[in-house]
């Protein structure tokens, strides 16, 4: 008995997403909830019965039939292993759910799927997946841009030092790091909004796409049908301009950058050496199965993995727009695998994104002792800057190289550097030195920029209220 369970738990996932190791990590029950066989082919039928009502609507089939569809098209009633093996010889799941469809709607199954293709019903419900979807990664977004919020400004005075090329920059706060990402995560909301009206758009339009088979009626059956399921129209059929998936999952692909970005930070900056932030601690979270010190930042590695993923099918979508003729071939079956795959791990990665930072913890005290490891040297060009207006900026910047070298060679700070060269204390006392070497005075304007997107920020959801 023992064994059998085994064998048969052992087989029960394949891939990250359905695994029972991996799928949470991945990604989110609600997200494969959308996603899923019963949803997809729920969302299948919602179509057919939408279309029945239209077309009763606009006098194409009786309205009795419209009205027995809609109530006897019903999921549970769906028998999925003969609608899989169906599928299995035919290619696609359409013909297999008509087939059953007809015969649970009796005298009038005759009228299901009238004047539609298998790529109108297909898309369609792709297109209300992909809205429910959206939704969640909406909320998901907001979620995060509030807590994104809460530590720039939280964070807003906090000092730093700011790297690039992975070395000592200048100073900057952990409000405007925690800013910068907010902001990232800003635009992608604005974007996700902008793409709603050219996505959700119904697609019925026949085997070629002209409604040939419907007549004069075919232009107020795809608005009847457009209506029920409420979504937009496109002017013309887009069976083979996918350019409307192909932004969608490219959005994905920008939002998981950008989450990626945070995770390297967030990786880099709770290595041993630097010590400034940490994941929240969850007991056991993180552990090494042979180092018992380690903490690993997990949320962050699973952010960065998905990243790279989402990267792939942002590409195999762009790939997949380049089709042949009215209908394609085979590129329109690479969006099956690049669409929900994508929204899993974007979605997983949002609700580990909402994790690590909710609960960051951020240590303000190593922050500060790490940004004087230079020795007063991260603040060289502030020091600079104060000498060019009284000896000249070429002068000046000859001067600070040369204390620079002395401070990385013989050690010392940059204020004891700077109190031997005659030309500076010639006009900077000791207090003076002391103020222009301080990191936390050449913060420029990092502050009131982290105030600026916080800023932004709300009155972006203000305005969405109204």
């Amino acid at each position: 008995m023992t064994s059998n369970n085994f064998t048969a738990q052992r087989v029960v996932g394949t891939t990250v997403f359905d695994s029972i190791l991996f799928k949470d990590a991945f990604g989110t029950q609600q997200a494969r909830e959308i996603f899923s066989d019963t949803s997809l082919v729920g969302r299948y039928i919602e179509v057919e019965v939408a279309l029945a009502k239209a077309q009763a609507r606009c006098g194409v089939i009786p309205a009795e039939a419209a009205i027995h569809i809609a109530a006897t098209a019903r999921l549970e009633d769906i028998d999925f292993e003969r609608m899989g093996q169906e599928t299995d010889i035919v290619g696609y799941p359409i013909l297999p759910l008509v087939h059953q469809l007809v015969d649970l709607c009796g005298e009038a199954g005759r009228y299901v799927h009238w004047g539609a293709t298998t790529q109108d019903i297909m898309d369609t419900a792709t297109v209300l997946q992909v809205r429910a979807a959206l939704n969640l990664l909406d909320e998901d977004l907001r979620a995060l841009r509030a807590i994104l919020a809460g530590l720039a400004s939280k964070y807003r005075d906090t000092p730093m030092a700011g790297r690039t090329h992975l070395q000592h920059a200048l100073p900057v706060t952990f409000g405007y790091k925690a800013a910068i990402w907010l902001a990232m995560c800003d635009r992608h909301q604005e974007r996700l909004a902008e793409l709603r009206k050219r996505v959700l758009v119904v697609q019925f339009a026949g085997a070629a796409g002209t409604l040939a088979s419907l007549g004069e009626q075919g232009f107020a059956v795809q608005q009847a049908l457009a209506d029920e399921l409420d979504l937009g129209v496109s002017a013309i059929s887009w069976h083979a301009a996918r350019d409307g998936f192909a932004e969608v999952v490219n959005l994905l692909a920008l939002v998981s950058g950008s989450l990626g970005k945070i995770a390297y930070d967030i990786m880099l900056m709770a290595s041993t050496e630097f010590a400034e932030v940490y994941e929240p601690f969850v007991q056991g979270r993180g552990a090494s199965s042979t180092m018992p010190q380690k903490r690993n930042p997990i949320s962050s590695e699973l952010m960065l993995a998905a990243a790279k993923a989402i990267r792939q099918h942002a590409g195999l979508m762009t790939d997949a727009m380049v089709q042949d003729f009215e209908r394609a071939t085979g590129p329109w079956h690479a969006e099956w695998i690049a669409i929900p795959e994508s929204f899993i791990l974007i979605l997983g990665a949002l609700h580990q994104a909402k994790h690590a930072l909710g609960g960051l913890i951020v240590d303000t005290d190593r922050m500060r002792e790490n940004l004087g490891l230079s020795k007063g040297l991260i603040v060289a060009e502030a020091v600079m800057m104060a000498l060019a207006p009284v000896i000249g900026r070429q002068q000046a910047h000859d001067v600070m190289y040369a204390a620079c070298r002395v401070v990385n060679e013989q050690g010392g700070t940059l204020a004891e550097a700077l109190a031997k060269i005659p030309v500076v204390t010639q006009h900077f006392d000791a207090p003076a030195i002391a103020r222009m070497t301080d990191p936390i005075n050449y913060l420029g304007l990092a502050p009131q920029m982290a105030d600026r997107v916080v800023a932004h920020s709300a009155e972006m959801d203000k305005k969405r209220a109204v």
